[in-house]
């Protein structure tokens, strides 16, 4: 999966970032290599649910995929 990411340099210093295709995916970073790697978490994160809360029929089933 690929996913445009948009950079920003914070007005305190160091980088925030945000994940227009995930709305409120947004992360923030005092280094470039700190904002990369927390935007693989937030977008690990705001990418996974919680399926306890959720009500399925008799008859659904659950996949995990990978794109």
């Amino acid at each position: 999966m690929k996913l445009k990411v948009v950079v920003h340099e914070a007005a305190e210093g160091g980088y925030w970032a945000e994940v227009p295709s995930i709305p409120g995916c947004v992360t923030q970073g005092e280094s470039f290599e700190e904002l990369l790697e927390n935007l693989y978490e937030a977008v690990e994160g705001c990418l996974s649910v919680d399926l306890r809360d959720v009500a399925f029929s008799s008859g659904a089933r659950i996949l995990e995929i990978a794109v």
